[in-house]
This record gives C-alpha cells, sequence and structure tokens, in this order.
C-alpha cells in the first residue's frame, strides 16, 4: 500500500489530491483545492507551501507528483505558476518525500489516453477510475489526475526494471 499526493500547483489556487495504491489498483483517499487569500506573491508561496505541508502531515503520502509549468503566452503568470511549484516541491521535499514531475500533456495521456484531452474529459476519467459518486472541482481533478499518471509511471517503471533484472539474470547464466 503506497498513498500518492498529486499537485496540480497555481498562484490562486492548488488542487491536492491523494489516492492509496495497492498493486495495480488505485482509491481515492482526499481531494481538494488550498484557495489562496493572500494578495502578495510572498504571502501567497507562504500559504501555499504551508497549505501542502499540512496536507503532507495529515496524510503521510510516501511520494508527490507535480505538474510541470506549461509556456503560456503571458511571461508574468509562467513565472507565478513556476514559483508556486516551487512551494509546493519545497514543502515536499523538506519533509523527505520524493517529487516527480509531470506534462500536462503526460498526465492527459495516462489519464485519458490522449495528450490532447479537455478539461472534462480529465475530470469525467478521474470520476470514473476512481469510481467517485461526483465529478470533483477542477483543479481537484487535475491533481488526482496527476498522482493517477504518477501510479502509472512508477508502476511502469517497477515493471521495467523487474524485466531487465530477468533478462540479466538469464545472460549471466
Amino acid at each position: 500500500m503506497t498513498i500518492l499526493l498529486g499537485i496540480d500547483p497555481g498562484s490562486r489556487i492548488t488542487g491536492y489530491g491523494i489516492i492509496e495504491e495497492v498493486g495495480a489498483l488505485c482509491t481515492y483517499v482526499a481531494s481538494g483545492c488550498i484557495r489562496i487569500q493572500a494578495k502578495l506573491l510572498p504571502e501567497k508561496l507562504q500559504q501555499i507551501y504551508q497549505g501542502i505541508s499540512e496536507i503532507i502531515e495529515q496524510y503521510c503520502p510516501q511520494s508527490v507528483g507535480v505538474e510541470q509549468v506549461f509556456m503560456s503566452k503571458n511571461a508574468d503568470s509562467a513565472l507565478k505558476l513556476g514559483q508556486a511549484r516551487g512551494a509546493a516541491i519545497i514543502a515536499a521535499i523538506n519533509q523527505g518525500l520524493s517529487v516527480s514531475e509531470y506534462s500536462a500533456r503526460q498526465v492527459k495521456q495516462a489519464v485519458v489516453g490522449r495528450g490532447s484531452a479537455e478539461k472534462v474529459q480529465v475530470q469525467r476519467m478521474v470520476k470514473s477510475i476512481l469510481r467517485l459518486d461526483a465529478t470533483p472541482q477542477a483543479d481537484a481533478a487535475d491533481a488526482l489526475a496527476i498522482a493517477l499518471c504518477h501510479s502509472h509511471t512508477r508502476t511502469s517503471l517497477i515493471r521495467m526494471a523487474g524485466a531487465n533484472r530477468s533478462r540479466r539474470r538469464r545472460l549471466i547464466t
């Protein structure tokens, strides 16, 4: 059993999603949004850091997945998003957690099967995969999708490592 935390960082709303991974099965644990109340950027970053730190303390995840910064037309928005990501990543690293980063395209590919999927499709698939009664709010759904992508990636890497070990044993004998 592994608890995974997915984070969809933002300077106004940071989504989080927590899933439990048992073998290939993922189940929903919790999700929500950290709604940033501060006006000044340093205080916003502090709220993100504190919010993620509290979530980590409450749910004790073993690993974290975070969405990468996408290049937008507005450099100022991209810079603020990068700083929000940094605050979330530092909160995880300071508690000894490993952090993996995924592009929006990778997340959509892992959850929907198409890297160009729409937000609504991601929400529907998250609801379906995790067998939720209701569709999660957009930022929370994105964070859950990041956690699912992190789970799929980890599972694939573990399988590949096992396959490589057995190939090496056959070559040695």
